[in-house]
């Protein structure tokens, strides 16, 4: 599948457990959406993935994914990113956006342009543009103009 025509939900970050289960790190608005989704990646099938639990109060979700069936094997799908199709996401209000709409817009800061998005990061503390300069630029508090293809930054 084309990259412009996925978006990233989660990564596999862990092994849970003895049995082939592994910890994702969602990176949907809400973990349970992990239930919608038919999740794509370069090493399995969407038909191999398996929701199987959101831990409550977290980002984290437990799946199961077919031919996975011990720790060990697990441990070797460690980082491997997972997405959906763009096309499955549903439509939004005028003044909304996805995140990876935004990739290529002019960032902006005190009316010079600063750089040019090329990815969104979050270490926990919420979420930063990553700029085409190597400069990292938090998102909160910024403001977006679609139509100018166009973020303010604070």
């Amino acid at each position: 599948m084309d990259k412009t025509k996925q978006i990233l939900v989660g990564k596999i970050v862990a092994p849970q457990g003895i049995r082939g289960e592994v910890r994702v790190q969602s990176f949907a608005e809400s973990p349970s959406d992990f239930k919608k989704f038919k999740i794509q990646s370069s090493k399995f099938s969407e038909s191999d993935f398996k929701f199987v639990r959101v831990q409550p109060n977290s980002n984290v979700v437990i799946a199961k994914i077919r031919g996975v069936d011990d720790r060990n094997a697990a441990e070797m799908l460690r980082g491997v990113e997972l997405y959906i199709a763009r096309d499955a996401l549903p439509q939004l209000a005028d003044d909304e956006f996805y995140q990876a709409d935004l990739i290529g817009f002019d960032v902006v800061r005190d009316g010079i342009k600063i750089g040019v998005v090329s990815c969104f990061q979050n270490f926990g503390a919420g979420d930063i543009i990553e700029l085409d300069t190597g400069e990292m630029v938090a998102f909160g508090g910024a403001s977006v103009d679609t139509n100018m293809r166009v973020i303010y930054a604070k």
